[in-house]
């Protein structure tokens, strides 16, 4: 009866100290974690895929907060259930899930509100960030891609394909890719 640990930050510029310190004083044997969004399928998520692998009946995945598992209700129950049907236990550090000391029924209960709990949470997440952005492209912020040419450069590419020359003479001419010299005569057809 091992207790295993297993961490996730949706980013590698969040810290996963906090989680991985909190695992171990709550004396997990082993310890996985990813660094992965919490939108990511189970099945994507390579180290959670290692831990659900190695859980055998009788052990315990401790876990931060039952969102490290997923945003979607559907998902953290299908989740939880099939750890439950191989009687592993689920507990989580903020108190508020485990399956060892609760009945199924109460469990499938919590895990049913706390993911629709986190679906919403991801859901506003989305508008505000939505709502950010148009607020930032308004201000004139430009998103995507750096461009990696200069105006000339595109001046140039514009001005040979009118000429009428071929994809990969312009490329050569200007130090480019083909592909690059073809998106940029793209975005000036789109521009117009």
């Amino acid at each position: 009866m091992a207790i295993f640990g297993y961490w996730r930050t949706s980013t590698t510029e969040q810290d996963s100290e906090r989680q991985q310190q909190s695992l171990r004083d709550a004396g997990c044997d082993r310890i996985y974690g990813d660094q992965i969004t919490g939108t990511t399928a189970y099945g994507n998520r390579p180290e959670l895929s290692r831990c659900l692998d190695a859980l055998r009946e009788g052990d315990t995945l401790v876990i931060h907060e039952l969102d490290r598992l997923g945003r979607s209700m559907v998902e953290m129950l299908v989740q939880v259930n099939g750890l439950i049907e191989r009687e592993v236990h689920v507990k989580t550090l903020d108190k508020r899930l485990d399956t060892a000391a609760m009945p199924e029924e109460l469990v499938k209960l919590i895990v049913g509100v706390m993911g629709y709990a986190a679906e919403m949470e991801l859901k506003s997440i989305k508008k505000r960030t939505a709502e950010g952005r148009a607020v930032a492209q308004n201000r004139g912020v430009k998103f995507g891609r750096k461009l990696t040419y200069t105006p000339q450069q595109a001046a140039q590419v514009l001005q040979m394909r009118s000429d009428g020359q071929g994809y990969g003479t312009i490329a050569k001419a200007v130090g480019m890719t083909i592909a690059k010299v073809r998106r940029i005569i793209e975005a000036d057809a789109v521009a117009c």
